[in-house]
């Protein structure tokens, strides 16, 4: 079971029963940066939905136990606000209307290229944390949120998957707090095994392609961690 956080950035909640279908999502979205969660019960997705604040829901309509729209009322109905994207083999103007007069803030009918689907999941993910602009900048450091990629002085910095996850999430709250258990929420998978040290290896990573010019990550004992400016 994922456990809650405070606040939210860079997860997806996936309600589907296609198990194949689910994993290839989970694999385009994981390796974009995200953490990603797999369910295949509405009445599951909505209790999780009530404890951890994703970053977007990609829902199916047709799931085993509700209809999705079932779920999606229900979620609109606890005021449960994250982006939805409905995602679905009802394809007709009539289910489209449907999906979007119930509360979703997008739809993608089945079949769909997966790099469609990831340019989808993350516009959302950017509109409901309130962040149309996908450029980050702090100091000399740009960081598109995009294209994954991140510069320094104008330098590309090379930076693998995990350690852009800790970038943005640090970098969503500048000259803050930025708990332990966010990043490790963010980076990793709630299935995943990870080493007790893992997170502490990555920032570390992270930490020596920032110098000598970019911002300064700092370690606040016990808590999490913090970026800012140099």
């Amino acid at each position: 079971m994922p456990q809650p956080l405070q606040e939210e950035k860079l997860r997806v909640m996936i309600v589907e029963d296609d198990c194949r279908l689910a994993q290839g999502m989970e694999t385009l979205l994981s390796a974009a940066g995200f953490a990603v969660d797999i369910l295949s019960s509405g009445e599951e997705a909505l209790y999780i939905a009530e404890s951890i604040p994703y970053s977007a829901i990609v829902l199916d309509l047709g799931l085993p136990d509700l209809d999705g729209l079932e779920v999606l009322q229900r979620l609109r109905r606890r005021s449960i606000n994250t982006p939805v994207l409905i995602s679905t083999a009802r394809s007709s103007l009539a289910d489209r209307v449907d999906g979007l007069d119930r509360g979703a803030d997008d739809y993608l009918a089945k079949p769909f290229h997966l790099r469609e689907f990831e340019s989808r999941v993350r516009a959302l993910a950017r509109r409901g944390q309130g962040t149309p602009d996908p450029v980050i900048t702090l100091g000399q450091l740009t960081f598109n949120t995009v294209n994954r990629t991140a510069y320094l002085n104008d330098t590309a910095i090379e930076l693998r998957r995990r350690e852009l996850a800790v970038l943005e999430a640090l970098l969503s709250r500048p000259g803050k707090l930025v708990t332990k258990e966010r990043l490790a929420t963010e980076i990793f998978n709630f299935n995943d095994a990870v080493a007790p040290n893992a997170l502490e290896v990555y920032v570390a990573r992270l930490r020596r392609k920032l110098v000598p010019n970019g911002p300064v990550i700092t370690t606040i004992r016990g808590l999490g961690y913090m970026i800012s400016a140099n």
